[in-house]
This record gives C-alpha cells, sequence and structure tokens, in this order.
C-alpha cells in the first residue's frame, strides 16, 4: 500500500482509536491509499476548490484528497471515534482541514462554502448513499453550489444512476440523475479493498451539473417517474392512472404512446409529462 505522508498506516489508526466499522452506521473503510489517490484523481484538480467529503471514517480518503492538492477538505463525520483520528490529519495539514461532527442530512452544505466553487468527494455510507444523493440533485438553486460529485455507492446502485434506455437499470434514479447532470460511472472498486470486506462490488460515479436542464419542476418528475416505474411492467395507458387525472391525454400531449412502458420513454419525454402534469394540477 502507498504511502502518502507521514503518518500511520490506516489499519494503526484504526487500531488505536477503536474505529471497528459499525453496520449500524453503513461503514466500510478503505485502506489503499493507492485507490483512495485514484479518487481523489477522478475529481479533477482541486488546487482551487473546497472539498466535501462524507463519512471519511479513519481518513484514507481525506489524506489522498489534501496529497492531491485539495484547497481545503470539509470533512463531515457522525462517528465520534473518528474525530480524533481526523484531527490528527488536521494537524499534520495545517488551515487545510475542517472536521465537523454530524449528520450530513442535516447539515445545509452549501452554507459551509458560500465563497465556492466546491466539490463533494466521498466513500458514502451505504445506508444513506442514495438519500444524500438525491438531496443534492434536489436544490432548488441550479447549478447548484458544486461542480461535481465523485462518490461511491454500491455498483448496482451506482448502475441505477447512470444508466440509459438502453439498460435494464432505467428507473427514477436514473431519470433524475441524468434530468440535471451528466453521471457516469468510472471504475469498480472490488470488496477486497474494503474492511470490513461489503458483500458486494462498489463503484465510483462521476456527476457534472448541467447549466440549463430541460425546465421541469421536481416534484412533478418525481410523481410520474414513481407512477410510471411503480409499475414498470404495465404500459403508460395503465400505470399513469395513478396520477388521478386524465393520463390518456397527458400521455398525447408528451407526443408518447399510451402502449409504451416507462422503460422506453426517454428523460425528455418524463420531462414533458412532468410539465404536462403540472399544468393539470395548477388549473
Amino acid at each position: 500500500m502507498a504511502q502518502i505522508d507521514n503518518l500511520p498506516p490506516l489499519r494503526e489508526v484504526i487500531e488505536r482509536h477503536g474505529l471497528k466499522a459499525l453496520k449500524s452506521l453503513g461503514q466500510n473503510f478503505l485502506l489503499d491509499l493507492n485507490l483512495t489517490c485514484r479518487i481523489a484523481r477522478t475529481a479533477g484538480d482541486l488546487s482551487n476548490h473546497t472539498i466535501i467529503e462524507v463519512g471519511p471514517g479513519p481518513g484514507g480518503l481525506t489524506r489522498a484528497l489534501l496529497h492531491e492538492g485539495a484547497k481545503k477538505v470539509i470533512a463531515i463525520e457522525m462517528d465520534r471515534r473518528a474525530i480524533g483520528a481526523l484531527q490528527t490529519i488536521a494537524d499534520h495539514y495545517p488551515g487545510r482541514l475542517e472536521v465537523i461532527e454530524g449528520n450530513a442530512l442535516d447539515i445545509d452544505m452549501a452554507s459551509l462554502v458560500p465563497e465556492g466553487p466546491a466539490r463533494i468527494v466521498a466513500n458514502l455510507p451505504y445506508n444513506v448513499g442514495t438519500e444524500l444523493l438525491l438531496g443534492w440533485l434536489r436544490g432548488d438553486q441550479w447549478p447548484p453550489f458544486y461542480d461535481s460529485l465523485t462518490l461511491m455507492f454500491q455498483k448496482e446502485v451506482a448502475q441505477r444512476i447512470t444508466a440509459t434506455q438502453k439498460d435494464k437499470a432505467y428507473g427514477r434514479l436514473a431519470v433524475i440523475a441524468g434530468w440535471r447532470t451528466n453521471a457516469i460511472k468510472v471504475f469498480d472498486v472490488a470488496k477486497e479493498n474494503f474492511s470490513p470486506p461489503p458483500k458486494v462490488t462498489s463503484a465510483i460515479v462521476h456527476l457534472t451539473p448541467k447549466d440549463n436542464p430541460l425546465p421541469c419542476k421536481l416534484k412533478y418528475l418525481e410523481q410520474v417517474t414513481a407512477a410510471a416505474f411503480g409499475q414498470r411492467r404495465k404500459m403508460l395507458r395503465q400505470s399513469l392512472k395513478s396520477l388521478g387525472v386524465d393520463h390518456l391525454a397527458l400521455i398525447e400531449q408528451a407526443g408518447l404512446e399510451p402502449t409504451q412502458r416507462a422503460e422506453t420513454v426517454p428523460i425528455e419525454g418524463f420531462v414533458t409529462l412532468a410539465n404536462g402534469l403540472k399544468a393539470i394540477r395548477q388549473v
């Protein structure tokens, strides 16, 4: 394993601070600093950016981000056991690491970086990864406070985020992510790279916000995708009944066929459906 700084090896840090990974927190620690540096580099040139990291644990990715030149890292960690380990990193990189103890779901991250620009780079806890991503995609302000997201998910979730119509994984998450961002799966991460090893392979996803996504209110996009993919085996003429409107007229106005199924509808089609639903609901 690479030695990128003069700090102790991560296994020693974990033992010293009693950082046995907790399933309740979705923790699986990355110990290979070669790999964490590769993830950091995937986020691009970090020298002019503040990086927000969620769930740093013993700090393997944190150290890589700082080593790769991040102007500043703000690490949000809710596991109090990890704070001492992170503080040691902060002392090693004076003025470049801020540690916030708390739940990332409860923190207004935009307020942490009023000067911008920010990037979010994280090995997300499996149990809240999708919820965090949706929160970043749902922001009222667009373009958002960050200019990229470089995130680790379970491979299955990564495929759902980056799927296109041609993929079996195409669904609600792909539509919402694809509406507002360009999302790509960069590389897989074998379970052997973690401590403890998870049961599944992971993957790195890189998302960049679109400057001008198609005009649409997210709540209506979520409603039409929930209805369509909630019964994805059924045709739109059946699945969209649950919207409680004249769904056949809605489908026709969107230029779609009543016999289409959700997986054949492009993102643009769902946006048109959402805008049509908005017009009906606001009458």
